[in-house]
Order: C-alpha cells, then structure tokens, then sequence
C-alpha cells in the first residue's frame, strides 16, 4: 500500500507544508536517495528502527517499503502529523508517530510499550540545529541501547563523524564515534537534491556499535576532557588541559608523562587511544 500513496512533492501541496527554517528543516523529496538509506538501515528482522524528524514522511515510506517491521518515528512538528497518518494508516500498522522532542523522548521505553524487538536501530536525516547533540546522546547512553545509525548530516558534520588523527575535522566528535562505533562516510547527497536547498552538501554515515569488550566505558569523562583539549586547539596540551587537571586535581604534565603523552603536542596529533588513557588516569584519580 505504501506505493499507493501520493508523490511526496504533492503530500506537500496538499497539507500546506514548508520547511521551517529556524527548526533546520529540509525536505529530502527524491526517493532514489531515500530508498539507499533505508537499505544502509537492513536488515530488519526483530527490528525497531526509530526516525527522527520524518517530515512529509520520504525516509518513513523507504523504510517500510523496503521491508522495516516497525517504525517508531519522532517528529516534534504537529504541521505533519496527517501525512505521517496516512503514511501509517498504508503500512498495515507497522509505523507509530510520537509527537515529540527527541532529545527528550526515551526511546527503550517507547520500544518496550510497542512490544521490545531484539534490536534497535536508528534512521534520519538530523535536522541540522540538534543533529550533532543527537548524536552524543546516542553515543554516550548508559547503556548503548542501538545497534546501528545511518545518520545524515551537513557533510562538514559527517566528516567530522569520520575524521582520522591529521585530519583538518578530527576532533571530539570523531573520538567520541569511533571510541564507541565502527563509523563508515556512506555517500554524499547534493544540496540541489532539497527543498529548499541548504547552503552545503549532506552526507550521510553508518555508525556500528562496537562489541562491548571493544567499546570504551567512559565516555562522559572522554567527553570531558576532549572538549577540554579541542575547545584550545591550536594550543599545546600542557594549556589546553590546564582547567580540567585543575577539576580532577591532578597536574598536568605528570598526567601527560604517565599517560606516555607528550604535554607539547597539540590535541589534534593524539590518537583515539591516547585520549581514553588521559581519560583513565583522571577517572582512577577521582
């Protein structure tokens, strides 16, 4: 029934829709690109995938179309509500709409309420204000509750996401992904393929969780210090880590020498692993 439905271009004719821009919304009406990421999300026995900001409801219908047994998606814009209904009156009752903020919408419980599936997974195109804070949320849940995310971003987010030691986008967020999942730069979708188009590219990854014995376990502290050191960038670390030495009570350069760091290196030259062991020694110091 979901082919049934009308084109997305007239969904959007037919309920007045526009995008809001001080909500970062863009609609991604082409349907080619939507049905890649959805099968970025498969497979989908004893799945849950949970979407954030479906809009008119594109990446939803890719998602069931492609074969998704349950769709819980989150849109916080009453204004789609009825084309999301309508989506989900063709799915045979595979998709629930809350109307709601993901940011604050606990989505284990949702899942639980809907009958828990063995596993869940996360599908969107972020709208570009929150989608970086969605993304640490995600990665620093205790515990990790899903298993993989095929996530768009603006493409300077998503490289970010990706970004290795040297790169000019390495960074907190690039630590952050890859101390928890195996992170893979899936494609790159052209601004001219939204409407309106945004002023940049978007480029959609594929995050992985990591087995347990894989991931690292302290990502708050991580984030901590990683924000610490990236916040000063161009300074060295015997600078840039100054006030968070100071929180935990440690100095510094002790820090870095038993850590094997050296504190006159600039935080973009550490690799992942350096950064959780300065990690660890705060956390065993506290």
């Amino acid at each position: 029934m979901i082919e049934t439905l009308p084109t997305l271009t007239e969904v959007v004719k037919q309920y007045h829709l526009y995008a809001n821009k001080k909500l970062g919304q863009h609609f991604l009406l082409d349907m080619n690109i939507t049905d890649k990421i959805s099968r970025l999300v498969t497979p989908f026995n004893n799945v849950t995938v949970f979407e954030v900001g479906p809009g008119p409801g594109g990446l939803t219908r890719s998602l069931l179309k492609e074969g998704a047994e349950q769709v819980i998606a989150i849109e916080m814009d009453d204004r789609f509500l009825p084309a999301l209904a309508d989506v989900g009156a063709a799915s045979g009752k595979r998709l629930r709409v809350i109307d709601g903020d993901a940011l604050k919408i606990d989505m284990v419980a949702e899942a639980k309420n809907d009958g828990a599936a063995a596993e869940i997974k996360i599908a969107a195109n972020l709208p570009y204000n929150v989608g970086t804070k969605l993304l640490i949320n995600w990665l620093t849940a205790e515990p990790i509750f899903w298993t993989r995310a095929v996530l768009m971003f603006q493409k300077e987010v998503a490289e970010r996401v990706v970004a290795k030691v040297g790169d000019s986008g390495y960074g907190r967020l690039a630590i952050l992904s890859q101390s928890v999942c195996e992170v893979d730069y899936a494609f790159t979708v052209l601004a001219h393929a939204f409407s309106p188009p945004p002023k940049v590219d978007s480029a959609v990854v594929v995050l992985n969780v990591l087995e347990a014995s894989n991931r690292y376990s302290h990502l708050t502290t991580l984030g901590e210090v990683t924000k610490a050191a990236f916040g000063q960038r161009r300074k060295m670390l015997r600078k840039s880590l100054k006030n968070i030495a100071t929180k935990y009570n440690v100095d510094v350069q002790t820090w870095c020498e038993t850590c094997g760091v050296d504190s006159q290196q600039r935080p973009e030259e550490l690799t992942p692993a350096q950064f959780q062991t300065l990690t660890d020694y705060v956390v065993n110091a506290a």
